[in-house]
Formats: structure tokens, sequence, C-alpha cells
């Protein structure tokens, strides 16, 4: 066995971190209860593998499925829809049923409890694939980086769910010895996985008043009318120079749902929203780097949090970095 806890060492860093989270409230509580299961579970397995409290190898199987519930919960809550109880609350009796499992079938555990890691871990990817990247709650200013952050906690779930295949495999040989450094490293590069990516600011969904009205439904008709009208608000209101914007709050602005935002911003122009409304952001960028502005200072004005996606947006619609386009305007305009 190994002599250092590592599973204890992630308990400890995660339980810090959701102290900080919920000192400074940073968090919605779907994130902050995901990085406490994370947690948690890191002690329950040194408690167990490590220091031989008997007892905890009954509580193990538990607190390992509320994981994989509470992160699906966290998905859908932040980048999906919001919070409904009649919906999100039932995924939490999956650790209840482990229980009745762990008391009454426990022979059941080494099929039951990967079956729900893949389970979570593949229904977050099916939905990943049909949004196409398009995340209704997050802010487009993140890019596609919620999508792909979400991407790795689902794997992170399935490979906890490899974890408990090879434990198994390892008692069918008659090994045995390695389950200890089994569980050690997956289950802690798993748990490191979930609750730091989870503090991720990509992931941090924008309140928005009207995301709880009901959304009209559109009227049949063609993309091309839908894109039309989209232009129109956009470029009337300036909505592209908000940094919060999301597609939750542009479809509802149009009385569209979001999907079909999506899918026709897509079908139109090949783009994601993401891009397509940091094309908008890059040109008044371009307009306030030739007024004289600082890079710094066009990147806020249009719409931008963060240097890197500016600066990578600008070259992909460019060609070069702001600074390098902004001496060049100024060449030509001499």
């Amino acid at each position: 066995m190994p002599a250092l806890p590592i599973p204890l060492v992630v308990a400890v860093i995660l339980g810090f971190l959701f102290v900080r989270a919920m000192i400074r409230e940073e968090r919605p509580w779907p994130f902050a209860w995901l990085i406490l299961a994370c947690a948690m579970q890191g002690a329950v397995i040194s408690l167990n593998q490590h220091y031989g409290l008997a007892p905890f190898a009954k509580v193990q199987p538990v607190t390992a499925t509320l994981i994989p519930p509470l992160a699906w919960i966290t998905f859908q809550t932040t980048a999906i829809r919001t919070y409904d109880p009649v919906r999100d609350l039932p995924h939490l009796l999956t650790p209840a049923f482990i229980a009745f499992c762990t008391v009454f079938v426990p022979q059941a555990l080494d099929i039951v409890i990967p079956a729900v890691f893949v389970s979570y871990g593949t229904a977050v990817l099916i939905v990943l694939g049909r949004v196409a990247g398009d995340l209704p709650l997050p802010r487009l200013e993140t890019g596609n980086r919620p999508g792909l952050i979400w991407r790795v906690i689902a794997l992170a779930l399935i490979v906890s769910a490899i974890s408990d295949g090879l434990i198994v495999l390892d008692q069918v040989l008659g090994q045995g010895h390695l389950q200890p450094w089994i569980i050690t490293m997956f289950s802690s590069l798993a748990l490191l996985a979930l609750g730091t990516l989870s503090l991720s600011h990509s992931l941090m969904r924008v309140p928005d008043a009207e995301e709880r009205m009901p959304a009209p439904m559109a009227e049949p008709g063609q993309d091309r009318v839908l894109m039309e009208k989209l232009e129109t608000l956009i470029t009337s209101q300036a909505l592209f120079l908000d940094s919060n914007l999301t597609l939750n709050k542009l479809a509802r602005k149009l009385g569209v749902p979001a999907k079909r935002l999506s899918s026709a911003i897509n079908r139109m122009t090949g783009e994601n929203v993401s891009r397509y409304v940091n094309a908008y952001r890059i040109e008044h960028a371009c307009a306030r780097l030739r007024a004289g502005e600082s890079v710094t200072a066009a990147m806020l004005d249009s719409g931008f949090n963060t240097k890197s996606n500016f600066n990578r947006e600008f070259l992909r619609l460019k060609g070069c970095p702001p600074q390098v386009w902004q001496t060049n305007a100024r060449s030509e305009g001499s």
C-alpha cells in the first residue's frame, strides 16, 4: 500500500477550496457541494484504505455515488437550464440505492457503482454533443472552454468507473495487492480533476432575471429571417459589448428557443454563437484601436474580459495580434 495517503492530501486541498468558495460566496451551491463531495470521498478512502477503519468500507460506496449525480445537477443548472427540484433532486436518491445494495445485495456493487459513473459521464457527453458547444447559460466571452471543461469532467467520471473495473479484474486474477494502488491513483486523480475543474470561472453561469420567464416559441420560418432579426438586435442595442452576454439571453430577446438560435447561426455562418458574437466585438475593438486606444482598453470596451481570449479571437479574424494590427493601421493612415 502507498505510504503517502494521497487521497487524504487531495481531500485537504479540496476542503480548503470548498471553504474558500463558501467564504467568498463565489460559487453557486451546486459547485460548492460537488467540491465538498469530492473532498469527503478522498477522506473516506483514506480512512478505509490507509488507516484500516472498517466502518468506512460500508460508507465508501455511498459517498462515491454522491459525486456523479451532483456533477450532473451542477452541469444542468449552470450550463443548460435553471434549477428544477422536481427534475434534479431525484438524482440524489442514487446514493440511497447504493446504501440499500451495500446492506442487502453487496455483490451487486461491482456492477452498479461503475454503471452509475459511466451513465452520468456519458449523459453529460451526450448533452454536450446535442448543443454543439453552444451552452445556454455560460458567458459567450468564455468561448468553447465551458464545453471542453465539462467534457473533461465527464471523462473523469468514466475513468473512475474504469478503476472499479480494474479492481474487479485484480480480484478475479487473485492478486488483490494492487487494489490500494488502483484506488489511490485513479480515485485521487479523478477527484482532484472534478474538484479543481469545477472552480474554473469559465463555468460560472450569468444571473439573468429573464431566464425564469417562459420562452415563447418562434413561428416557423427560415433561418435567414431569424439571422436578420438577430443582426438588427445586436447592432441596434450593441449587445455584443455586454461581457456577460449568454446564448440564453440572446434567444429570449428574440423570443426563440436557445437551440433554434444556435442551430440557425451554425447553419447560416458555419460558426458557433460565441464566434459569431466575437466577430462584432473584434470589429468594435479595431475601431477603438484605430482611434488610438490601448489594446487593454479596446479589449475591455469591446466585451472581452480576458486578454487570452481577445488575442486568440483577434488572431483568428484578423490574422495578426492586436498590437501588430494597430501598428499597421497607423502606418496606413499616415
